[in-house]
This record gives structure tokens, sequence and C-alpha cells, in this order.
């Protein structure tokens, strides 16, 4: 009887760290904080202009495709019964955040801004302050995904670029990467 006590109170104890480490987890989540929350610091040229280059390309009019009627006629030809902006199988790449828990997501984000900073950069709750920015091991530790080399963004990249896409076109990423470059200038 001593030792069923026993192996229950172990048992509890277990129980409790799990829910214990879970709900840690949780608070550790990341939130998405959406791209204007982003803009308010990457929108100057000291900085590299990172917005301005990101609003003039197809990425920040990634969600608005959808919502074409070229894009349901694709959808509907590939056997979708749904508009292409109501298609996960699209929105997977036109709004990547779709799938996101709601409790993920801020009051400030919008899935309209399609493919984002956040998309490629993860989101930004923990990191976004100009005091964790300013070091980038802090910035790293709070979420934000850095890239080492061109083999790990076009590996990104190709998530989405590739023949699994009706529309797929072969992909340059050096040709592409050129059209949405934006890194910070270095000071020298």
């Amino acid at each position: 009887m001593k030792t069923l006590k026993t192996l229950s109170y172990v048992f509890f104890i277990f129980l409790f760290a799990v829910s214990v480490n879970n709900i840690s987890a949780q608070k550790k989540a990341h939130k998405y904080i959406g791209v204007k929350k982003c803009s308010m610091c990457h929108k100057s040229k000291k900085i590299g202009d990172q917005y301005k280059i990101w609003k003039k390309t197809k990425h920040a009019q990634a969600y608005k495709t959808l919502q074409t009627k070229e894009a349901d006629k694709i959808a509907a030809d590939k056997g979708f019964k749904t508009k292409a902006v109501d298609t996960p199988e699209c929105l997977e790449c036109h709004a990547p955040t779709h799938s996101v828990k709601a409790s993920l997501i801020g009051k400030k984000f919008k899935i309209e801004d399609g493919v984002q900073c956040e998309t490629c950069h993860g989101p930004g709750s923990d990191y976004k302050s100009n005091k964790i920015m300013k070091d980038r091991d802090k910035a790293i530790a709070n979420g934000l995904h850095v890239y080492k080399t061109e083999d790990d963004k076009e590996k990104l990249c190709g998530t989405c670029h590739n023949k699994k896409s009706p529309t797929f076109k072969e992909f340059k990423f050096e040709e592409r990467w050129e059209k949405i470059k934006h890194t910070v200038p270095t000071k020298g």
C-alpha cells in the first residue's frame, strides 16, 4: 500500500512538473506584431529602408493576389472548392501566419499584409524594442530569426517558391534576392 501511495505521489509530481513546463512554454511563445510595428524603426535610410523595399515587393501583395478571379480559377483548377483566399493550401505561402494560433497574433497584425517581416524573421513581440534590437545576440535570444548563409535564405524561400506552386517558374534565388534584399547598412 505504501508503494502505491509513493507511486501516486511521484505521478502527481510528474504531472505537475509537465503542466508547469507547458504553461512556462506558452508564456515564452513569441507573438506576431505586424509589419506596421516593424516599419516604425525600419523605414529610414539610416537603418536600410527595409519597409520601403518590402512595400515594393510582390511579398507585400501576396495576400491581395489571392483575392483575384485569376487566383480563384487556379484554385478551382487544382480541385479546391473554396476561393483562393479561403484555401489553406494557397494561404500557406500567400499569408503564412493564417494557421498561427489566435493567441499569438497581436491586435495590430494584419493577415492582409501577406508575406511580411515576421514571416521570415519570426514573431517580433519580444525583440521589437530598440534596446533589444541594438544587441543582435539579445534579439536572436528573443525570437529574431537571422540567416547566416545564402543557403539558409534560399532554403527558406524554397518553402514556397517550388514546384508545388501551381504558378511555379524556375526560381533563381540570386536574381530574386536582389529584388527583396534589405540589409542593414554597415557603419564605416
